[in-house]
């Protein structure tokens, strides 16, 4: 049987919500990389510290572990 048009809509309008909320939560992360970044380069004497420090530096959960699938 058919929704009724308002709960469609209430859905839908949720929907596009949460997917706007995670695309800016990823942009917001993209953009915190890029000046993390841009801030260690200027004060970084050498490229190869770089990415280093930013990895040390960032959050363990937005490090991957790296285990072998079996």
């Amino acid at each position: 049987m058919a929704q009724p048009y308002e709960e469609r809509n209430s859905a839908l309008k949720t929907r596009r919500q949460q997917e706007d909320q995670r695309r800016m939560e990823f942009r917001r992360a993209i953009e915190d990389r890029c000046e993390r970044r841009q801030l260690l380069a200027e004060i970084g004497d050498y490229p190869d510290e770089l990415e280093l420090n930013y990895w040390q530096a960032a959050p363990a959960t937005s490090r991957r572990s790296a285990q072998p699938t079996r």
